[in-house]
């Protein structure tokens, strides 16, 4: 086996060995590639995130001051190897598939100055909105620099002692989850700055289609900041392409951009998570389900935080208790220290045995409207226009059109998305 560079140390050859076993250098089944796989195994095996290809990245941060954005999602795998699902916060650490990509690098002797933490904090566990303050990561000493906090964005005295920056997180492919508008800042971050960017692609959970709303320029914000639809169907990766390719960072600036590709990655292909992505996102029915149920995050009624089935179950104490036969009561938990409507009974529907899904449905939102005894209560809150990225949506919810009627006004904005959407696709 050859190599281009020298390396450093044993830890940075043997990392590299680890990383390079299992599936390197093997073709993947075409038709194992464009079907569902049915365990996180099979994908663990079949899929290859960008961490794991650390001799291609290796070479571009030797020598230089970084920081490195990320979360409790920016690990390595040890290819082939799984115990378990891990969840956050096991203390097993010695069983664990995988390693985190701070102390990897640390281990390779990598110069990293600070790390940026985006919504959710660092290691994962604040709430959805909650403010996350800057600290120092107890296990590395690192200074932690909130993305979520006083400034979204680093600040240039924030990037003043840095070289490269490398963004390794994991998204699942919804608009309004906050990881893409973070990549955004940073991007234009380093772009202002004129340091390069180096983003370690991962799969999208739902890459497989492309639905929903557009966002509109009007109502652009932290929950979409570009005109793409809810469900946009691309990894980060090519998501970063697009921003910088389509000059959608401030000033129609362009930053000195690389990305590590995934292996083995098709869009078709599913990616059963083995680290929960943020705190209200637990499984992958969860995860499937959140672009139809995070459009409740808008609105007075619960979608199952302060529950075990975040974003699988909805209700509220206003649904008409006589048309449903479910109702639970929301208590504070990891990841909702004050959900909609705790120590109260809802009504409404358990959503946890739905199959997996390939386009967006208002049906839960449309029959949590119908059958809510007073109208009002529903759209009681400020923030639906922002997570569907239009005001039209929730004035055809309030005149009573049909799904399909709903459906065909994003067919336009649809179409013209995915002809932009396929010049910066990296994977079939």
């Amino acid at each position: 086996m050859a190599f281009l560079f020298q390396f450093k140390n044993t830890a940075f050859l043997w990392l590299l060995i680890l990383s390079s076993c299992g599936n390197q250098g093997k073709k993947a089944n075409p038709a194992d590639e464009m079907s569902y796989l049915k365990t996180p195994e099979e994908a663990l095996k079949t899929i290859r995130v960008g961490a794991n290809s650390v001799a291609a990245y290796m070479p571009i941060l030797e020598g230089k001051k970084i920081a490195v954005v990320a979360n409790q999602t920016s690990v390595i795998f040890k290819d082939g190897i799984r115990n378990k699902k891990l969840e956050m916060g096991d203390s097993e650490s010695g069983r664990r598939p995988y390693t985190h990509i701070v102390d990897s690098l640390i281990s390779l002797e990598v110069d990293i100055v600070k790390v940026f933490a985006p919504e959710h904090g660092f290691r994962g566990e604040a709430d959805a909105g909650e403010h996350v303050t800057d600290g120092m990561d107890i296990k590395t000493g690192l200074p932690i620099i909130s993305l979520y906090g006083k400034n979204r964005k680093p600040s240039q005295e924030q990037m003043e002692d840095l070289n490269l920056v490398l963004f390794d997180i994991q998204d699942v492919g919804v608009r309004f989850y906050t990881y893409i508008a973070t990549l955004q800042l940073v991007m234009e971050a380093c772009a202002e700055k004129g340091l390069p960017i180096v983003v370690l692609d991962r799969p999208n959970p739902n890459g497989h289609y492309v639905d929903g709303p557009v966002m509109e320029k009007e109502h652009t914000g932290f929950l979409g900041m570009t005109t793409i639809p809810l469900v946009y169907g691309m990894t980060i990766g090519e998501y970063a392409r697009m921003i910088n390719e389509e000059r959608w960072l401030n000033g129609g600036k362009k930053v000195d951009l690389t990305v590590i590709p995934l292996e083995n990655y098709t869009h078709n292909a599913s990616y059963s998570l083995p680290i929960r992505p943020s705190p209200n996102l637990p499984n992958d029915t969860a995860i499937n389900l959140y672009p139809s149920m995070g459009l409740f995050e808008g609105t007075n009624i619960n979608a199952g935080r302060g529950t075990e089935d975040q974003f699988q179950r909805y209700g509220a104490p206003f649904l008409d208790s006589t048309q449903y036969d479910f109702k639970y009561t929301p208590l504070p938990n990891f990841g909702s220290k004050a959900p909609k409507h705790q120590g109260s009974v809802c009504f409404g529907k358990n959503l946890s045995k739905i199959p997996k899904m390939s386009r967006v449905s208002l049906e839960w939102i449309m029959d949590a409207y119908v059958n809510a005894t007073d109208k009002k209560e529903v759209f009681n809150t400020s923030g639906f226009t922002k997570h569907a990225g239009t005001e039209k949506l929730q004035k055809q919810l309030e005149a009573g059109l049909s799904e399909e009627e709903i459906r065909k006004t994003w067919e336009a904005g649809l179409e013209s998305f995915k002809k932009i959407r396929e010049k910066y696709l990296m994977y079939p």
